[in-house]
């Protein structure tokens, strides 16, 4: 009595279509090599005015720090003329927000930059999202 069974499965892979697709892959990456040459022309845009190397940067930056105050950087400034400089500890938020007012306005982009500490509240940063909004400004989060 041969109980044995007569459908077995056979285990042997087709290597035909193991070869085509090599022989496809390789067909790809020779042509795309002969494609990808660096000598390809690009005509990149003129700049339509001359950029001034000597051009101060305008863009007035608020720094949070980890005390939760706040420092002042303005390129139209010198540090003398600035009492919330980076080398002094800084001012509160009531202290700074007529400084403040006063030298992003002067600036016709009204642009400004927030940095903060990573130690500072979130409060401390959101006040000067929230004057920036109120006065329509440009701002910018800066973070590390």
């Amino acid at each position: 009595m041969g109980f044995g069974t007569q459908n077995k499965v056979k285990a042997e892979g087709g290597m035909a279509s193991m070869t085509d697709l090599v022989f496809l892959l390789l067909v790809f990456f020779i042509i795309m090599s002969t494609m990808s040459e660096n000598n390809t022309p690009v005509d990149l845009p003129k700049p339509s005015e001359k950029l001034d190397p000597s051009k101060t940067n305008t863009t007035t930056t608020v720094i949070v720090t980890a005390d939760n105050l706040y420092q002042i950087m303005s390129g139209q400034l010198d540090d003398a003329a600035n009492p919330f400089n980076t080398k002094t500890e800084g001012g509160s938020y009531e202290q700074v927000k007529a400084f403040l007012v006063e030298q992003v306005e002067a600036n016709p982009e009204r642009k400004l930059k927030i940095a903060g500490s990573r130690e500072a509240k979130y409060e401390a940063v959101f006040q000067i999202l929230a004057l920036a909004k109120n006065r329509e400004w440009n701002p910018a989060l800066a973070y590390d």
